[in-house]
């Protein structure tokens, strides 16, 4: 079974069991234990075997993981903040302030939508901070939770995967080999990720031309009679003010950058430059040099630590909160991420299963095996296979490492197909970690929204799925004119996808009226 397409089957039945079932928890601990039969069946261990895997080699080890500890720390910092700000009425206060100054439906989603947009550091921060900032706002004007978590999931991964300056470019350059710079690479493929561009562009259209499609649609009909809801539907906190939201943010999002830089050697460089003279930009080379070699987990729990004392200082310097209230939101804010907690220990446990069965080396072999014949059409194969392969995996790091040290073996430096490929490469991890219920960028969305999350996943996925049909025929396009150069297909590829994508909401737009 190792190697082969049954290594892929633990994922597929968890997901299947998950959009089926509607129950996420048990949907992922059957793909886990199939997994867990298949490495017995594999290895002859028998029970002892199945039995060890399963909760030594799985479980136990991912959470003993140094990343994954992280990211869980992050998650309950996290959690503690936004109880925070919720009882010192900072978030009661900012829907008041949102209240005269957004006036409509539409007005609340683009707010989201460019809050999403504008953390582009990392995609786990977007999703928490996205939700949490834009929930009393979304909430006052009648959009469903299943939509603000298809806001935030739309803007975090799509927007981190072509931002020079984020934990994924870091993670993309990383994975370049050949001694190349990663970060140059990274930015060349930039214009040519059809799936983030479409997705954003997407959202906006949505927005503006105010309609909603397949199941996302009856969320947000049975919502529009609370659109007009009364200001008692958001609570609010005697003292609280608008300050009271929008400092902790601003101090979280600048301590978590700082936080990263630091794990990137950032201020090691600095120290090390002052004696000698600076070259130009020198300071902005060792900032982009310091999120290229960033250790985003421990950044982002140093950041999140640090902006958790600030703002328990904060609030009792402004006596909105005494130090023992503070202190009693800290359990209040681990139990509100118990839920993506569990989910993700699952996550990552059935993904360690299927690395286990070779799932990797089986889609790696098959991409190999079509390059020899195919090479004008490898952008749209490596876009497919890489949505596949991030989908059951519900990783899209791991599509990384897989396919862009293919893509950079199969074309030689200055072929225009090399950087096409690499941008399909990142497109398709970024759309098949947006569909799959088992990502833990996916899982963060519906904690960050509140959303149950197999509600998120069913109301996302037609919109997923109808971006990136739109992309892979867009990639088609740039593969069969990559001979005109870079710019020429890019632009053509560019006037293509959007006219379709545009062409196709408006059909929808006509069939759901």
């Amino acid at each position: 079974m190792t190697g082969t397409f049954w290594a892929l089957v633990p994922a597929i039945v968890a997901i299947v069991l998950a959009l089926c079932t509607k129950e996420v928890y048990s949907s992922l601990f059957i793909g886990i234990v199939i997994g867990g039969i298949f490495y017995a069946i594999e290895t002859a261990s028998g029970f002892p075997g199945f039995f060890n895997h399963i909760f030594t080699d799985g479980m136990t080890a991912q959470l003993s993981d140094s990343w994954n500890v992280g990211i869980l720390i992050f998650l309950v910092v996290l959690g503690i903040m936004v109880a925070l700000m919720n009882k010192a009425g900072g978030s009661a206060a900012f829907g008041n302030w949102a209240k005269k100054h957004i006036k409509t439906k539409v007005g609340a989603q683009v707010a989201t939508i460019l809050l999403g947009v504008m953390i582009f550091v990392d995609d786990y921060f977007n999703c928490l901070t996205v939700g949490s900032v834009m929930r009393p706002v979304t909430d006052k004007y009648g959009i469903s939770k299943e939509k603000l978590a298809y806001i935030i999931d739309s803007t975090a991964a799509p927007v981190c995967i072509i931002a020079p300056i984020s934990s994924w470019a870091a993670a993309v350059a990383g994975f370049v080999t050949e001694g190349e710079n990663g970060i140059a690479l990274f930015c060349k493929a930039i214009p040519f990720n059809f799936y983030a561009f479409f997705t954003i562009i997407m959202m906006f259209a949505l927005v503006f031309l105010k309609f909603d499609y397949g199941e996302m649609s009856k969320y947000e009909k049975a919502l529009e009679i609370m659109s007009d809801r009364s200001d008692s539907d958001v609570r609010t906190g005697q003292k609280g003010k608008v300050i009271d939201l929008v400092f902790p943010i601003a101090v979280l999002i600048v301590m978590c950058v700082l936080g990263m830089i630091y794990t990137g050697g950032f201020f090691t460089r600095m120290t090390e430059s002052e004696g000698g003279a600076l070259e130009p930009n020198a300071n902005f080379l060792n900032f982009v040099n310091a999120f290229s070699d960033s250790d985003a987990s421990v950044g982002l729990v140093l950041g999140s630590f640090a902006a958790l004392i600030i703002t328990v200082i904060f609030y009792v310097c402004r006596k909105i909160l005494s130090f023992k209230a503070s202190m009693l939101c800290v359990p209040d804010g681990f139990k509100a991420m118990v839920p993506a907690i569990l989910i993700l220990t699952l996550a990552w446990t059935l993904k360690a299963m299927t690395d286990s069965l070779g799932a990797k080396e089986y889609v790696a072999g098959l991409v190999e095996g079509s390059a020899a014949g195919l090479k004008m059409m490898l952008p749209a194969i490596i876009f497919v296979v890489a949505v596949l392969l991030a989908f059951a995996t519900g990783t899209s790091w791991g599509t990384f490492g897989i396919l862009i040290p293919i893509c950079i073996a199969i074309f030689a430096p200055g072929n225009p197909l090399r950087i096409i490929s690499i941008s399909a490469c990142m497109a398709g991890a970024v759309c098949g970690d947006h569909c799959s219920p088992i990502s833990d960028t996916t899982i963060m969305a519906s904690a960050g929204a509140q959303c149950d999350h197999v509600k998120h996943v069913s109301t996302q996925l037609p919109y997923a799925l109808s971006v990136a049909g739109v992309s892979f025929l867009s990639y088609v396009i740039a593969g069969l004119t990559q001979g005109l150069g870079l710019v020429a297909s890019g632009i053509i590829s560019w006037i293509f996808g959007v006219s379709v994508l545009m062409c196709f909401l408006l059909f929808m737009k006509k069939k759901a009226r």
